[in-house]
């Protein structure tokens, strides 16, 4: 399983950690993934791994449906809907 946002499509970044003695190791900063489960067509819903500055910036939106949370995709901001 692949460490990607799928819908911005943010990845792992690169470095180095630089220690005291300006020693160089490299390193990965890994986004925030959380899956998710977002509504496709027919009814049907889709868990997905989505970054966190995606679900706060509205790209997935919560709402409260029988005391379960539900969270709804809006087709407009996806990067490529055929990865769906």
């Amino acid at each position: 399983m692949s460490k990607e946002c799928e819908i911005c499509g943010k990845k792992p970044a690169t470095g180095n950690n630089v220690s005291h003695a300006h020693n160089k190791t490299r390193r990965r900063w890994l986004p925030n993934l959380q899956k998710v489960r977002m509504a496709v067509s027919g009814g049907n819903s889709k868990s997905v791994r989505v970054c966190t500055r995606c679900i706060r910036s509205g790209a997935i939106k919560t709402s409260m449906i029988s005391g379960r949370f539900y969270r709804f995709f809006f087709a407009s901001n996806i990067k490529a809907i055929s990865k769906i």
